[in-house]
């Protein structure tokens, strides 16, 4: 009886170690945005809505449309970059991981592959 109470205090006192982890973290999230929003000036001037690019004034219309296309190309290449950062991990670890982790990369690269193929089929990879 006695393990059980010195487990479940242990248990608490991690749980609240998390809590203020958590309490501190989202302190320190929001302690600078409630202090820009109490000490920054708030003067609004034409000059400092304008657009500024690189030094040089623009001529003509300053929003230029892009098609669509380009952010879809770059979302794939986000995914399949993020891919290899979870490929690496496992390809250090395979030794220890055991013969299930074999299947289990397999089970990802085949769901990568189907989206990589429905990506191509609908004309997300075609530029321009």
């Amino acid at each position: 009886m006695i393990g059980r109470k010195v487990a479940s205090s242990m248990v608490a006192t991690n749980y609240v170690f998390v809590g203020l982890l958590l309490l501190v973290a989202t302190g320190f999230a929001t302690a600078p945005l409630a202090i820009v929003a109490l000490v920054a000036p708030r003067k609004r001037s034409l000059t400092k809505a304008d657009t500024y690019e690189c030094g040089v004034r623009t001529h003509g219309e300053t929003w230029v449309r892009f098609r669509i296309q380009y952010y879809i190309y770059a979302i794939m290449f986000v995914v399949f970059d993020v891919e290899t950062v979870f490929l690496y991990p496992w390809a250090v670890a395979y030794g220890s991981l055991g013969p299930f982790a074999l299947v289990e990369m397999a089970v990802f690269l085949a769901l990568l592959f189907a989206g990589l193929a429905y990506a191509w089929a609908k004309g997300a990879l075609r530029w321009v």
